[in-house]
């Protein structure tokens, strides 16, 4: 195998909590596969950190009036600490707004139009006129030719998974402002994937062993004959292309461009805080350097043909070695949605159920959608903790404590080999070597899935090792042969600390904490078993006699309906908000006036300066606002909703030449546009971009 393992999981979009679909998609299958890897003692780094260049960024950002900034800041620390609590064991999460990812992507970039790689190109683009800005593919939705979705974006529609250009959509409309847009020319930089092709082809029949989705989808696109693809957008927030290329102004890399780069800085900043800047080479370029990713099936394109076609341009770096991607992972029979918060979120999975992360562990990864799209119900996930957490792994370890505590207060017995020379011992003998032969079989197959990623297959072979381990106390009956031959009962319980050691090893790339919580209670240090566990890939002796044991504690306890129940009516909240709003009746329109009424009204755009809430008002805000006119003081009814802090230096809209009134003994010179959505929620009505205060709004 080679010498230096890079594995990599996909770069999770800062713009959102993860969610189990996330987990059970690449993070948890990366993790098993790297425990793995170290276990066997292969040399492993594995990497990841947040994607914070996406389009959907900027549009939480518009939407909720704050910077991109502010979402990246605010959701790299949630994602980071939803995956630290878990126990995904990242040797370096980092992010691609870091100076050290900037440089290493526009180094890249330039690299490649030095070379002469991309082809530079005029194109029409669609533009949105009232924005004044270029849209990216996410900006633009429209009907989906394939589906007919009506919410289908301009690179992909999430219904049917068809990857889309923005000319592909029905009525294309603005993310912006919900207007049509209009085609203009710009200039951009093309990646030649239809040049590129017969190297894609021939670094495709190179990998072998692949999973069939994986390779499936790259076939197919390349069936239908590759073509050119932007690596560059008209936006403000994202890489910026280097300024000694000319015509680069307001120029930033693609996402797609960007993104899989992260991996190589982030891996550059892992070293660069070891102290040994140039250590991340040997991970990327060399015979023996091993790149694996690990995908949802939604990033095969970009992972097998857009990424290994940059890496082969540039030169220099390992081609992926292979790109276990996995399907989706639905809930409760229904899509996984953000939009609707259908979704069982990581962080909130850790408040509400503290200290059962191998429980989610071992549930996710017994339907992980490896082939296939999986179901995640909270009843399976209650029966399957239950009926196999419970009761067959914690019933085993349970049962083996607490009798050597009983009968031997808590000091491994002796191990003395048993005659067969009674009925009894000879049926002990039998179950002995029975259980020897299948434990054993099951750890070879468990092993040969896990090389193989094959996740769901390994802990499915780890769980029929635990249940050699009930059927040996089950043929042998220690409880009742106590009592008329205990020397055999030591033999018996002496083999059954041994098998839950080398249960507590085979648990590690599962379930690590109940592997760590079940060493803890043997008082056994891990180390050396398991080193020789993983490499022998068979049962090891451990624990002499008279080693004194640890206390004894229930490795896991049953999941309570309440605890489910509580999870459903969640889920059921959210699906009854969705549907009050897609109910809500709009207001009927107000009566008709004519044009000469509108135009008495002055609307300008305008600059809260100052905020301050009215004293013995629960609503009222007195602000003093900069109208480009003047300076004046308008009261709001906007106090339960908004805090001063967050309202100073928002730019809004006004009415101005509303008649002065007086509230609660504060002139009001004015009035604040704001709209309110279904839950009475008021929603400043603001400009898409920063503007001259005084400006009128025609």
């Amino acid at each position: 195998m080679p010498k230096h393992h890079l594995i990599t999981a996909a770069l999770p979009y800062a713009n959102g909590p993860i969610h189990i679909g996330h987990l059970a998609g690449c993070y948890l299958p990366a993790d098993i596969y790297v425990r793995y890897l170290r276990l066997i003692g292969e040399d492993v780094i594995f990497i990841c950190g947040s994607d914070e260049h996406g389009v959907p960024i900027t549009l939480k950002a518009q939407k909720e009036g704050i910077t991109p900034q502010d979402v990246v800041d605010r959701y790299h620390a949630l994602m980071g600490g939803a995956f630290q609590n878990f126990g995904i064991s990242f040797d370096y999460y980092g992010r691609t707004s870091s100076e050290m990812h900037k440089k290493t992507a526009a180094d890249f970039f330039e690299k490649l139009y030095n070379d002469g790689v991309f082809l530079e190109e005029v194109t029409e683009q669609y533009y949105d006129e009232e924005a004044q800005q270029f849209l990216a593919d996410r900006y633009i939705t429209g009907t989906c030719p394939s589906c007919q979705n009506p919410g289908a974006y301009g690179d992909q529609c999430e219904k049917c998974g068809k990857t889309l250009s923005p000319s592909d959509l029905i009525d294309p409309k603005s993310a912006l402002s919900g207007n049509v847009p209009v085609l203009k020319p710009t200039r951009n930089w093309f990646l030649p994937l239809d040049r590129l092709q017969p190297k894609i082809e021939a670094f495709m029949d190179s990998r072998q062993g692949w999973k069939t989705n994986v390779t499936g989808q790259v076939r197919s696109w390349l069936q239908q004959g590759l073509h050119p693809r932007a690596m560059t957008r008209d936006l403000s927030w994202g890489v910026p292309v280097p300024s000694q290329i000319p015509s680069s102004e307001g120029k930033v890399l693609y996402v797609w461009f960007d993104a899989p780069i992260g991996y190589i800085s982030a891996t550059k900043e892992y070293f660069q805080q070891k102290g040994d800047a140039e250590g991340w080479k040997k991970y990327w370029s060399g015979d023996d350097a091993r790149l694996v990713h690990f995908i949802g099936k939604d990033n095969i394109v970009f992972h097998c043909i857009i990424f290994p076609s940059m890496l082969m341009e540039h030169g220099g770096f390992v081609l992926p070695d292979n790109v276990p991607a996995n399907e989706f992972l639905n809930l409760e029979g229904d899509k996984i949605s953000t939009s609707r918060n259908h979704a069982v979120w990581l962080h909130e999975y850790l408040e509400d159920f503290p200290g059962k992360e191998d429980e989610l562990r071992y549930v996710l990864t017994s339907i992980a959608p490896e082939s296939k799209d999986a179901d995640f119900s909270w009843k399976d996930f209650q029966t399957k903790v239950n009926s196999e957490l419970v009761a067959i792994l914690g019933n085993f370890v349970n049962r083996v404590l607490v009798l050597s505590h009983k009968y031997y207060e808590g000091v491994v017995p002796s191990d003395t080999e048993i005659p067969g020379d009674s009925d009894a011992r000879k049926k002990v003998l039998e179950a002995y070597h029975h259980c020897h032969t299948e434990g054993n079989q099951a750890i070879q197959k468990m092993v040969e899935a896990l090389k193989h990623y094959k996740f769901r297959e390994a802990q499915a072979e780890m769980m029929n090792f635990v249940r050699c381990g009930n059927k040996f106390l089950a043929d042998t009956e220690p409880w009742k042969l106590q009592k008329v031959d205990p020397t055999a009962v030591e033999a018996i319980l002496s083999y059954a600390l041994s098998l839950t050691g080398n249960i507590a090893c085979a648990c590690a790339p599962f379930l690590p904490r109940t592997s760590e919580k079940m060493f803890s209670m043997l008082n056994f240090s891990s180390d050396e078993v398991m080193k020789a566990f993983w490499h022998q890939g068979e049962m090891v002796e451990m624990m002499a006699p008279g080693h004194r044991l640890g206390e004894v504690s229930l490795l896991f306890q049953n999941m309570e309906d309440d605890a489910i129940q509580q999870q459903l009516n969640k889920l059921e909240a959210a699906k009854m908000a969705n549907q009050t709003i897609a109910e809500k009746v709009v207001s009927p329109p107000k009566a008709e006036v004519t044009f000469d009424d509108f135009s008495k009204i002055d609307l300008r755009i305008a600059t809260i300066l100052e905020a301050q809430k009215v004293p013995k008002t629960d609503k009222l805000m007195q602000l003093l606002v900069d109208t480009g006119m003047d300076q004046r003081t308008i009261v709001s009814g906007i106090a339960h909703q908004y805090s001063p802090e967050e309202l100073v230096g928002k730019q809004i809209m006004v009415l101005c030449n509303l008649a002065p009134r007086k509230l609660k003994g504060i002139e009001s010179k004015g009035m604040i546009l704001l709209a309110k959505d279904s839950d009475e929620n008021l929603i400043f009505v603001s400009p898409v971009r920063p503007t001259t205060n005084g400006s009128e709004v025609a």
